[in-house]
């Protein structure tokens, strides 16, 4: 059994991180079976961040196994337990895959984080949603630490030396461009959903379905082919 521990879920979407719902989307769309501990930690990750999973089956006597990041995680699964879905992907298809995650993941996010943790209507929603549930004082203190912490990474990254207008550029550019990749096909490498989609779904549900009425968000609404996307994976793998 493959255990993934993750931040609880949030917005009616099975997470509010990103990444935690590309793994969960993943394991959905491999057929894998798991489980997710309510008891996770993000102190307990290897790299002190969410998700991370430990698998506790006896394929290839992994069992006991700890893996964090995403992408990793992707990775270690498919060496584990079969690539169903990359598996007769061309050259060109797993290079068209890694430009459209690096895009997602390396781009597109930073100005969605700043979305949520800086600008104040959007800080204010992240918060009730994932702090909530935090006892006193650790729900007023937890939040203001993380918002610092995050505020240092964007700076840190560069993101966070442009001004609010061209931070939401590069985003609303980037959602453009991901936009155009996806077309009319039914998924980013064509008619059959691949491991990128993962990714696509679990970046573009928490985008256009968490109520942070800004300047990216507004940008994916007008763009009806990621809404539709969106529809088609929930309806496909979480219907």
């Amino acid at each position: 059994m493959i255990k993934l521990y993750q931040f609880p879920p949030a917005y009616g979407l099975p997470n509010m991180s990103p990444f935690c719902m590309k793994v969960e989307t993943y394991l959905r769309m491999a057929g894998l079976p798991y489980e997710c501990p309510r008891n996770a930690d993000i102190f307990k990750s290897p790299k002190g961040k969410m998700p991370y999973i430990e698998d506790t089956g006896p394929a290839n006597g992994t069992s006991g196994k700890i893996i964090a990041d995403s992408t990793f995680i992707i990775d270690y699964l498919k060496a584990t337990y079969g690539d169903k879905l990359d598996a007769n992907l061309t050259p060109r298809q797993r290079a068209r895959g890694v430009v459209i995650q690096r895009t997602i993941e390396e781009s597109l996010y930073w100005p969605v984080v700043y979305s949520r943790w800086i600008e104040d209507v959007g800080y204010e929603t992240v918060k009730e949603a994932a702090f909530s549930r935090m006892k006193f004082p650790l729900r007023q203190i937890v939040p203001v630490m993380a918002r610092r912490g995050l505020r240092k990474e964007l700076y840190e990254q560069g993101t966070g030396r442009h001004s609010r207008d061209e931070i939401y550029a590069i985003g609303c550019r980037d959602v453009v461009a991901l936009s155009e990749l996806l077309g009319d096909q039914q998924f980013f490498l064509g008619d059959e959903p691949t491991s990128i989609d993962a990714t696509g779904y679990g970046f573009f549900a928490n985008l256009l379905w968490v109520n942070i009425d800004l300047p990216i968000r507004q940008q994916a609404q007008k763009l009806p082919n990621l809404e539709a996307y969106c529809q088609r994976m929930k309806s496909r793998y979480f219907g």
